[in-house]
Order: C-alpha cells, then sequence, then structure tokens
C-alpha cells in the first residue's frame, strides 16, 4: 500500500528518544523495519527551530545537522511551525506565607507542527494521495483528523505512539496502534559520518 507517513517531530523526540543514545534517528530505515508490507510514498516532518538557552548553545546547531541527515531521505519533507515565549503568573507549591504566592516564569510553546499535520493528513487524504496514512504521535489531539479520514473517506490510518503513556482514544479510534520500541530505535540510526551536496558531516558528539 502507498502510505504517507506524518511525523510531530517533538512527540517523537521527548516521547522515545531524549535522555537516549537514539537521537541520530533514520526515519526511513525505522518506518521500514516497522512496517515491511508498506511502500513509503512520504515521510512528512513537523517540527521547529528550537533557540539556543543558556544551558546549552548548541541545541540549534544539532538540531540543523540532524535535518541535514533527514534531508538526505529523497522522500522526506519537512515542515516548520515556531515557537512562542511569553511570561505567565504560576502559583507556588508552597508559597510562603505572607508572601506573594505566584511567581512569574517564561513558558516556551511549540506552535503549529499539530495543526500543520492534522491540515495535510486531510487535505492528502481529500487528494487521495495515498492508500493508507501512519501518524507517529501519541497526542490525542489528532483524534478528529484521524476519524475523519477513517470513517468518512474510508482510509485506514494507524498510529505509531513513541509516548510511554498509551494514547487511549487513538487505540479505540485509529485502525491499527502500536508503540515505538526501543529496540527499533537502536537497529534505525544514521551512519555517524554522511555526504550530502554540501559535503561530509558528523553525527554531534554529545549524541
Amino acid at each position: 500500500m502507498n502510505t504517507y507517513f506524518y511525523v510531530d517531530a517533538f512527540n517523537l523526540y521527548y516521547g522515545s528518544c531524549r535522555n537516549t543514545p537514539y537521537k541520530w534517528l533514520d526515519l526511513e530505515k525505522m518506518l521500514a523495519i516497522i512496517f515491511p508490507k508498506n511502500s513509503i510514498g512520504k515521510i512528512k516532518y513537523y517540527t521547529a527551530r528550537i533557540s539556543p538557552r543558556p544551558h546549552d548553545p548548541d541545541q540549534p546547531m544539532r538540531q540543523e545537522i540532524y535535518m541535514r541527515a533527514l534531508r538526505t531521505i529523497p522522500n522526506l519533507e519537512i515542515y516548520f511551525g515556531h515557537f512562542l515565549t511569553h511570561p505567565v503568573f504560576l502559583p507556588l507549591v508552597n508559597p510562603v506565607p505572607g508572601k506573594n504566592p505566584y511567581v512569574e516564569v517564561f513558558r516556551t510553546e511549540e506552535k503549529g507542527s499539530d495543526v500543520n499535520l492534522a491540515t495535510h493528513l486531510l487535505h492528502d487524504a481529500y487528494q487521495n494521495c495515498f492508500d493508507c496514512a501512519i501518524v507517529v504521535s501519541g497526542d490525542s489531539d489528532l483524534l478528529e483528523p484521524v476519524c475523519i479520514v477513517k470513517n468518512e473517506l474510508k482510509k485506514p490510518v494507524g498510529v505509531l505512539n513513541p509516548q510511554k503513556k498509551l494514547c487511549k482514544v487513538l487505540i479505540k479510534n485509529a485502525t491499527f496502534y502500536r508503540p515505538l520500541r526501543e529496540s527499533v530505535l537502536a537497529r534505525s540510526q544514521f551512519p555517524e559520518t554522511m555526504t550530502d551536496a554540501q559535503g561530509i558531516f558528523t553525527k554531534p558528539k554529545s549524541w
């Protein structure tokens, strides 16, 4: 079956890759291992460019190197959302008596990726671009587009969940549902040294 894959990058990263040695993840290899009977039509990858943090100023550079590796996959497309950072007041867990029980903090939110993913899933389904869609995310916010494609357009929609926590509504409503296992991540790494049109580049040292 001609299959389109829709990858929520931050859901994947924080669910399965963060604090592991498997960040140098070859998505095409991973999906071919998990779904050997599916023909990979396109892999659509939804992310946002991160900003440097005082404790880790090299984060954007590592992300850019990884996206360079992803772009060596011929049928992969990258779509960008954005981050919003704004101050908010939040209550303290253990406020000091007589003191202000609220503290002002910066909240950073990634915006756009889930909306972009849902929009493309619906658009591609209505355009009859695929025989089957697989969403790589454990985000229950994607339930409605999954249901529309499955129930109204009669196309199978699977979910590959990178989160440790099961998503019951997606289990109930997707055509099929699979967890992403660590053993697959270990088998799905890019070579440490790679080449593209710009030249030779290597996996970030801290990864």
